[in-house]
């Protein structure tokens, strides 16, 4: 567990090391508020039951209001249905999607407690805390959506951003750190003008902190707008196709 921020009344905290074997790596983050909790991006059945243990030490169960998925991977959404039967949190997710997490064996009994996001985003109160519910769509889900805390000044920024294979959780060097991003974000963002509209969107926000699904975090503004920087200009998905795709042989 790591603490991203902290102050009077509101914690973010990230878990990295739940997964395991075979699964790809992924960070569930936690923000509380005056007592109250969101749980981002949960993860799938293995992770479920050593992040139930661990999530004590973050926030009391009892505060543990609301599950936010940013799209519909496993990874994400495959353990809902044990939140949801252990809590009375309420689930958010794109409206796209409502319809699928139910074949996750998301029980009847707690389906209504998951919620739809609808496409241009929202806000969401947690504790004494307006969270922005951001539209990222298809980076790289299209139904897709990110969160902003302002009060920790972190953007919580799903796939993007993402690392694998790298030994560290807080990014240094940048150049050095770009090899760990490329191959990922060249094959599953698909083109780079969703990427330069994203870009638009983020540098609206004051973000400190650039914290993703997969891999290290980004801290401080000078790494933060690296990233920007880097994802602006980056080709990508069906840049990088060529026009006419061979048949198999």
């Amino acid at each position: 567990m790591i603490t991203l921020f902290e102050a009077p009344h509101h914690r973010n905290v990230m878990f990295h090391d739940m997964s395991s074997g075979q699964m790809v790596q992924a960070n569930q983050h936690v923000i509380v508020d005056h007592g109250e909790s969101m749980l981002l991006d949960p993860g799938g059945h293995k992770v479920y039951s050593r992040l139930f243990g661990e999530m004590s030490k973050a926030a009391p169960p009892a505060g543990l209001k609301h599950l936010f998925f940013s799209h519909q991977d496993p990874d994400i959404v495959a353990a809902a249905n044990g939140w949801f039967m252990v809590t009375e949190a309420r689930g958010y997710i794109s409206e796209l999607w409502t319809r699928f997490v139910p074949h996750f064996g998301l029980d009847d009994l707690v389906a209504a407690r998951l919620q739809a996001i609808p496409d241009p985003g929202m806000t969401l109160k947690v504790g004494q805390c307006e969270l922005l519910i951001l539209p990222a769509h298809f980076l790289h889900s299209s139904g897709n959506f990110h969160v902003y805390d302002p009060v920790a000044k972190t953007l919580y920024s799903g796939d993007l951003g993402t690392s694998i294979g790298q030994d560290y959780t807080e990014v240094g060097n940048f150049d050095e750190h770009v090899r760990f991003m490329e191959g990922f974000h060249r094959r599953y963002m698909p083109t780079s003008k969703a990427l330069k509209r994203w870009v638009t969107m983020a540098r609206k926000l004051d973000i400190e902190i650039l914290a993703p699904q997969h891999g290290a975090v980004f801290k401080g503004k000078e790494r933060v707008n690296r990233f920007l920087e880097w994802a602006d200009n980056l080709p990508c998905g069906l840049d990088l196709m060529p026009d006419d795709v061979a048949l198999p042989r």
